[in-house]
């Protein structure tokens, strides 16, 4: 029987820790990889969806006028008709280019219809995609994303509050949150912390010079798990 003071009972235990230990920091690294990918495909699809209303905006205002230009134009040959009959065939002419234009604007319309379709398709496949990493999280690191929208005067618009779980020994289901801002630039901003972390000030500090947003969850959860064991 192998005594436990045996040095290569101690070598052999030390490697097994480490080994260990490895894989669950390779996991950690693919999770916030995922993380990262998830708030940038956030980001395009929150600027791309904008994008796509001032468009449309746009575009419903360019038909609107070019409707009721037509509009006076073909009233204004209508009139022109019964004063001077010699300028019927002219005025003919002209009605049936306005006609190809409307045909032209109609196919656009048509065109928009389909490319919102196939967007909203898109959309629901980002939604699916969301709800999987969320299921990830959860059964890796007990963590979880939320995406909340900010009513206050300091934050507005869209945030995304991450709850850490797992980390108070005696409490494993104790929830340790931090709440993130998205400025109109991209860039995040913290908002909360709850219970508060003094180093947060630091931490979002690195986060804006860094961007990086993996690395500055891994640290919250440091700082979560230090607080709860001091």
């Amino acid at each position: 029987m192998t005594s436990i003071t045996d040095p290569n009972m101690s070598v052999r235990f030390t490697g097994a820790m480490e080994e260990i230990h490895n894989k669950q920091l390779k996991t950690y690294g693919e999770i916030m990889d995922t993380t990262t990918e998830l708030c940038q495909s956030h980001r395009q699809f929150v600027k791309s969806a904008l994008d796509m209303c001032l468009k449309k905006c746009k575009d419903d205002e360019m038909l609107f006028e070019t409707i009721q230009t037509f509009k006076i134009d073909l009233e204004q040959k209508n009139s022109s008709l019964k004063e001077k009959q010699h300028d019927i065939s002219e005025v003919i002419s002209e009605i049936q280019q306005k006609e190809m234009q409307k045909d032209e604007i109609i196919q656009k319309i048509e065109k928009l219809k389909e490319e919102q379709a196939k967007r909203k398709e898109s959309n629901k496949d980002r939604l699916r995609n969301l709800q999987k990493a969320r299921l990830v999280f959860q059964d890796h690191l007990g963590m979880e994303i939320r995406t909340i929208l900010g009513k206050t005067q300091l934050v507005k618009g869209e945030k995304l509050q991450f709850v850490f779980r797992n980390i108070n020994p005696s409490d494993q289901e104790s929830a340790y949150v931090v709440t993130l801002g998205i400025k109109e630039d991209g860039a995040y901003q913290i908002v909360s912390s709850d219970p508060v972390l003094e180093c947060l000030p630091a931490l979002e500090s690195r986060l804006q010079e860094t961007n990086n947003l993996p690395a500055f969850l891994a640290n919250v959860r440091k700082e979560f798990i230090s607080q709860a064991r001091s």
